[in-house]
């Protein structure tokens, strides 16, 4: 027989983790699927490992009211269980007066959703970061920085001592419902659930469609590249420093940050990705890129928005045009502090009008027993919020209530 669970959970990314973290504290059995050999091998183990405030999201929205909560949680955790984490803060700069609009939105934004932020001007933000250029800045105090692929494995360590399974290198194709359960097809033999949550990443929208859900959105896989930096231009930065975002994406801008481990990186850029896992150019996947290409809403996109991208795609082939952003709010980086430091992809859902979605977005299929929740849109601040986002899916799915940990 078939082996069953009152819940499978498709994506071994943190989201996926924290949602079977949940699952399995109300005493449910639960089982996580991950196609990869490894925890965290996408999204969650590829970024800037920054612990988000909550500072940016539109106030009422889920990133606006699970961002904070999960910055404190994620901070306890790691502190709970001796991870990696530095409570640093961090300064989000305007460089020019043209920019104190929106950075008076973000102040805003960051009052609305609860987040504690100072508006400093150039002097008081030097006190933080003696080598940063700007007109003015909002420090805001409890963004720090982490190990996210730490923590997702801590998690997979908690579900297996609470009884639950971690099931890796099984591929999933698709969840069938039928009555009071579903079917869950892996490359390895079924599995039957009570209950099923898809947090399929750079896949989820393929996985909704191959279930019979209608996602309403494409996955768009968008690469991040980040340079490490060297030498004397390492010691320029003492925490976290940020641009004040383009209110026109989901993208926070070229950052530069200090890590666990001491190194400091500058990035992300945003360049459509050649493959769902394309971490650099050379990898093409000719199916999925003609997918990306071919999608209503990417050539909408691409038609408003080409500037930005013809611009962001010079960024990631020059070392000199990228140095020019970050000397933005870093004067003295020279092109030549910069090395190549690896890159991620963002799964970002894209509608077919062109839109980015700019919050978390969920798709059920059904309710109670034989349902599934398809996660389609979980890219930063989702590492962040993932602990109540693993919350509000049992909720969603089961009608349970937790409180934090």
């Amino acid at each position: 027989m078939d082996p069953r669970f009152d819940v499978v959970v498709v994506g071994g990314g943190i989201v996926g983790l924290a949602t079977a973290h949940a699952v399995v504290r109300t005493g449910r059995t639960v089982a996580v699927i991950e196609r990869e050999p490894r925890l965290a091998s996408h999204q969650t183990g590829h970024n800037s490992n920054v612990i988000h405030s909550g500072l940016y999201y539109a106030p009422g929205g889920l990133k606006a009211r699970l961002a904070p909560a999960g910055c404190a949680e994620t901070v306890a955790f790691c502190r709970e269980h001796d991870l990696p984490h530095t409570v640093s803060g961090k300064l989000v700069v305007a460089t020019e007066p043209g920019e104190l609009p929106r950075m008076a939105e973000l102040e805003r934004r960051g009052h609305a959703n609860g987040v504690e932020n100072h508006r400093l001007d150039a002097r008081g933000m030097r006190e933080h970061e003696p080598h940063v250029r700007g007109v003015a800045a909002l420090w805001v105090p409890s963004t720090a920085i982490c190990d996210y692929r730490a923590i997702a494995e801590k998690l997979g360590e908690l579900i297996t001592r609470s009884g639950g399974q971690i099931l890796l290198g099984r591929t999933v194709r698709r969840a069938v419902r039928r009555t009071g359960e579903v079917v869950v097809h892996t490359g390895a033999g079924d599995l039957l659930a009570g209950q099923v949550v898809v947090c399929g990443g750079l896949h989820s929208d393929e996985l909704a469609l191959a279930s019979g859900a209608d996602p309403g959105v494409r996955i768009i896989p968008f690469r991040g590249e980040y340079s490490g930096l060297t030498g004397e231009a390492a010691e320029l930065v003492r925490g976290l420093i940020y641009p004040v975002p383009d209110p026109a994406f989901p993208f926070l801008g070229v950052h530069a940050t200090r890590g666990v481990d001491g190194q400091v990186h500058a990035g992300p850029n945003a360049v459509l990705a050649l493959a769902r896992e394309g971490y650099s150019w050379g990898t093409i996947r000719p199916r999925e890129l003609a997918q990306s290409l071919t999608y209503p809403g990417m050539a909408r996109l691409a038609r408003k928005h080409w500037r930005y991208g013809l611009g962001e795609m010079y960024r990631s082939v020059s070392r000199h045009a990228m140095v020019k952003q970050i000397q933005r709010m870093l004067p003295d980086v020279r092109a030549e502090h910069l090395t190549p430091a690896g890159a991620g992809v963002r799964a970002q859902a894209v509608r077919p009008d062109g839109t980015l979605v700019d919050d978390f977005l969920f798709v059920g299929q059904g309710d109670g027993p034989g349902s599934v929740l398809h996660v389609l849109n979980a890219p930063s601040p989702a590492a962040t919020a993932a602990l109540p986002i693993g919350r509000e899916i049992l909720t969603r799915l089961t009608g349970d209530t937790l409180g934090p940990l």
